[in-house]
């Protein structure tokens, strides 16, 4: 008896030594992301700026990313005006080469699967040539249903694994 008592009187001394977070710290987190590219607080505990023309750049503040139908490789208007935002932000960081990836959900060959994320790839970098970028800025590459971007069998997961991603190279080849 003792013991259960000892026992809860424990417990409820570890519960009483906890503390809430003060409110002010999930305030300056959640402010400091869409701000880190357009200010410089100086301050130690503001959130790390992001990179001009970086990868982390170009998905705060434009998007790496557009999505496709099923079994499709043609573009949305969605699509379109994502990616011409990404042409602005290209034509802005003109020395910036990027890599278009072709994805697809897990319905399908394998085979067909990079035949499609080909074809999403070209897609995209197609639309950001007829933009106005050079074309030897853009390499492409089909990873079909290798790399899903969200796991799952039902059509919330497939649509987003069905898209082309814009990865900044950082190769500089």
């Amino acid at each position: 008896m003792r013991f259960k008592f000892l026992s809860v009187l424990a417990a409820v001394a570890l519960l009483a030594a906890c503390e809430t977070a003060p409110e002010s710290s999930g305030n300056a987190q959640s402010s400091g992301a869409s701000s880190s590219t357009s200010s410089n607080s100086g301050s130690a505990t503001s959130a790390v700026q992001i990179q001009a023309g970086s990868q982390e750049d170009l998905v705060v503040n434009v998007g790496d990313r557009v999505f496709f139908e099923f079994d499709s490789s043609e573009l949305s208007a969605e699509a379109r005006t994502s990616l011409e935002k990404q042409a602005a932000w290209m034509k802005k960081f003109g020395g910036v080469r990027v890599v278009m990836e072709g994805h697809c959900d897990e319905r399908g060959t394998r085979e067909y699967n990079l035949a499609l994320g080909e074809r999403r790839a070209n897609a995209a970098k197609d639309y950001l040539v007829a933009l106005g970028i050079n074309p030897a800025r853009i390499k492409t590459i089909s990873y079909g249903k290798e790399r899903p971007a969200a796991l799952g069998h039902n059509e919330t997961a497939w649509a987003q694994n069905r898209r082309a991603v814009t990865v900044v190279d950082s190769t500089g080849s």
